[in-house]
């Protein structure tokens, strides 16, 4: 049972929401931001029983000091439980059938999508605009919130005539989800060629990655290596010659990050884990729920990014 707050609140609604550096950095950034507050998680299971996302959103919108929430693994399931719950939806919530912030604004309970504009800003900290003019296109090994989100972004980028990858492939290992993301393109409209791949087995993904162009990035947005253990390729996996490689993961057994590693040298390759991802994703969320503007680049974001390593 969710208990009234004492103080103003945000909610990590996850999985092992213990184990994530969150927990140890909000504290420091609240500080920082000067912002008396603090974060409480809560686990659901994956594809949880629907009352129970109804009950943390009627919590926060019922309780004046339980300010929103950030939500991660059960973005599509808590908006497909509780929307009726909701006031308003931001621009990319509908479309993508999910909620990753939840913030009040007066009486209003809103819910929006932040992953296609936070992922934009984590790609672009570590991929140069320039880069894409090689010809380079963008893997997508997984079909989830996370992938869809990026996939969103990109097509925007494409249709508003900034630099983009020249081709947008997403593997997945069940079709369904497959079908669901090009239905969403479908009704945003395709700026790029975008080709959907069934890939049930490691091996598919494989031949998938090794047939990229040079310069191409390849993202690992299957949660293997942080919510289950392993990778989406197999060790015998060549990745392209200058690739750039992305795991939106930053804690687990990173499987996948360390593929990459072992022939970042011999390959020419640039590594991200997701901790970029994750400073974007909870700085703009923190931004939303407590009404503070945060910036996404310059001095002060380094300040919270410093502090947040500090407290990794």
């Amino acid at each position: 049972m969710l208990e009234p707050r004492r103080v103003p609140t945000i909610y990590f609604v996850g999985v092992t929401t213990t184990q994530s550096s969150i927990m140890r950095v909000f504290p420091r950034w609240a500080e920082e931001l000067g912002i008396e507050a603090e974060i409480i998680g809560v686990d659901f299971a994956l594809h949880d029983q629907p009352d129970r996302y109804r009950e943390i959103v009627r919590h926060i919108q019922t309780d004046p000091l339980s300010k929103g929430a950030l939500v991660t693994a059960h973005k599509l399931d808590l908006l497909e439980a509780a929307r009726d719950l909701f006031d308003v939806l931001g621009p990319y919530a509908a479309p993508l059938g999910e909620v990753s912030c939840i913030s009040k604004r007066g009486d209003q309970l809103i819910g929006k999508a932040m992953d296609p504009i936070t992922s934009g800003l984590a790609l672009d900290a570590f991929v140069p605009e320039a880069h894409w003019a090689s010809g380079a296109e963008l893997l997508l090994i997984g079909a989830g919130g996370s992938s869809l989100a990026l996939s969103v972004n990109i097509l925007e980028r494409g249709r508003d005539g900034r630099p983009h990858p020249q081709r947008l492939v997403i593997a997945n290992r069940s079709q369904a989800r497959l079908d669901e993301m090009r239905d969403i393109h479908d009704k945003q409209g395709r700026s790029i060629p975008v080709e959907y791949v069934l890939a049930p087995r490691s091996q598919v993904n494989g031949t998938l990655c090794e047939t990229m162009p040079a310069g191409s990035l390849i993202v690992n947005a299957t949660g293997l290596g942080k919510d289950r253990p392993g990778s989406p390729l197999s060790d015998d996996c060549i990745f392209p010659t200058g690739a750039y490689v992305w795991d939106f993961n930053y804690r687990g057994d990173l499987v996948f990050l360390e593929q990459a590693r072992r022939q970042q040298k011999g390959r020419n390759l640039v590594v991200e884990d997701g901790w970029v991802y994750f400073l974007h994703g909870w700085t703009r969320v923190i931004s939303e729920v407590f009404d503070v503007d945060i910036p996404t680049s310059g001095p002060a974001f380094d300040r919270l990014s410093e502090i947040a390593k500090a407290a990794r």
